[in-house]
């Protein structure tokens, strides 16, 4: 299923993000903030447990989440959004996969991957800041389906239709969330009218 969170402190600062103008430390800093905005609503159906403490006036039953959070980055730029979630699930564990995208084929193939130990009991979070061709992101399910994780959100800023149906396609059992729905890809694979290269823009290597 896809949501997208169309709230208008995500869609400000996704509107920064867009600008070329924007510096490197200012699209940083908004990606991080727009990261936990969208970790909000991703987690907002996270399973709870009943638990029993005890306040300073009585004890009582409470609800606290009952799974571990589980945050896979596609590097290097779904690093860009690592912070920001953590800030609000700090005791979340965090693997990493590494893929890079043949420029011709578009096609993405793996070289690094690293991995908690839970990850069949957890909610895993696959993030990327760009949804484009989906080859990247259903590489990266795939690796972490394969490792015998179970429950799977895939939380990118931008995606296009494109992307999206071919997630929906290769795992329909993978909810996936956007800050925003571009309109297309063009003649080279880059999201329009996007933000330009993530990695480049969060790293300052353009």
């Amino acid at each position: 299923m896809l949501t997208v969170l169309n709230h208008p402190l995500i869609t400000h600062k996704l509107t920064i993000m867009r600008n070329e103008a924007t510096s490197t430390k200012d699209f940083r800093q908004n990606l991080d903030e727009i990261a936990g905005l969208m970790a909000y609503e991703v987690t907002r159906d996270l399973p709870i447990k009943r638990v029993k403490v005890k306040t300073p006036i009585c004890e009582t039953e409470q609800n606290q989440i009952s799974k571990d959070v589980v945050l896979v980055p596609i590097l290097r730029a779904g690093l860009g959004m690592v912070n920001g979630i953590l800030n609000l699930i700090p005791t979340a564990k965090v693997g990493h996969v590494g893929l890079y995208r043949d420029e011709e084929t578009l096609e993405p193939h793996e070289y690094f991957g690293k991995y908690p130990k839970n990850l069949a009991d957890a909610v895993v979070m696959v993030v990327d800041p760009m949804l484009a061709t989906g080859g990247s992101a259903e590489a990266a399910i795939n690796m972490v389906k394969a490792r015998g994780a179970k429950q799977i959100k895939l939380v990118c800023l931008v995606g296009v239709p494109e992307g999206v149906k071919r997630i929906e396609a290769a795992h329909p059992d993978v909810d996936i969330y956007l800050a925003a729905l571009d309109e297309k890809l063009n003649d080279i694979g880059y999201i329009v009218p996007g933000l330009g290269d993530a990695g480049d823009r969060i790293f300052g290597t353009k």
